[in-house]
Formats: structure tokens, C-alpha cells, sequence
């Protein structure tokens, strides 16, 4: 079912540690999926990439993004135009945040940092969640 908000159920699943499939629309019309890191905050599902990937120039040309988070046949999706944020300060900041969820470990996240995300031009991609389609709660 549709809704414009997010459920308090909706909102404990997309907390947990889990990946997100995001879709972007390739210039040819097709779909572009690719399985991302992504975090909730507040009323936002903020993913981020290196500058230059599919996913950037899809997105520099047409905001409108979809993230699906699923496990099983329970899922939660949200719609809607992100926002794109090519601040360094924030899109490292925001690098690190998504690391330290997914290593769970400071000395990998600060060695990720090291060896590869801090030399990227990193982008941060906003999705408001207000366009929520879920299945399973």
C-alpha cells in the first residue's frame, strides 16, 4: 500500500543494518539498480557514491530516484526526487557515517577512509521519505 509517511514498523526495519537497491533512470529510458550502503536520517534516506559512477550522471540528469530495502518478501520503498549535495565536508562526513554502520568497526571504517574514500569526490544523495510503498507490516 502507498502512503505518505512512513510507519513506525517501516521505519525500525529500514534502521536495521540491511542494503538498499537503488533504481535511477539510464538516458536511454531503462532502469539502473545498483545495491548501495544507506542510512536513515530523520526524514531522510541518505545514500552516497563517487563522482563519475552510472547512478551520478543518471541522477545529475534526472533527480527521481527509487530506494528498496527488502528481506524476504517483507520490503519498504521509497519514491520521490533526491536531493544532491557535492559538498566534500558533508559527502565524506556522510561516507564515513555509512562505514562506520556497515564495518562496525573504527579501525576499518578509518582504513577505508584512508585507502580509498578520502581521494573520491563523494556525493550525497538525499530521498526524502514521503512517497513509501511497503509490503509485509
Amino acid at each position: 500500500m502507498a502512503r505518505s509517511e512512513i510507519t513506525p514498523a517501516q521505519r525500525k526495519f529500514l534502521d536495521e543494518k540491511r542494503f538498499a537497491v537503488v533504481g535511477t533512470k539510464n538516458p536511454d529510458g531503462s532502469p539502473h539498480l545498483a545495491v548501495m550502503w544507506y542510512l536513515v536520517d530523520g526524514d531522510d534516506i541518505v545514500v552516497n557514491s563517487a563522482e563519475g559512477r552510472i547512478k551520478d550522471r543518471n541522477l545529475a540528469d534526472d533527480p527521481r530516484m527509487s530506494v528498496m530495502v527488502a528481506d524476504g518478501y517483507r520490503f519498504v520503498r521509497v519514491d520521490g526526487r533526491a536531493t544532491i549535495d557535492h559538498d566534500q565536508t558533508t559527502a565524506h562526513g556522510d561516507i564515513r557515517r555509512l562505514a562506520a554502520r556497515y564495518y562496525g568497526d573504527q579501525e576499518k571504517v578509518d582504513e577505508a577512509m584512508r585507502k580509498s574514500f578520502n581521494s573520491q569526490h563523494r556525493i550525497t544523495y538525499r530521498l526524502p521519505i514521503r512517497r513509501v510503498y511497503a509490503q509485509g507490516f
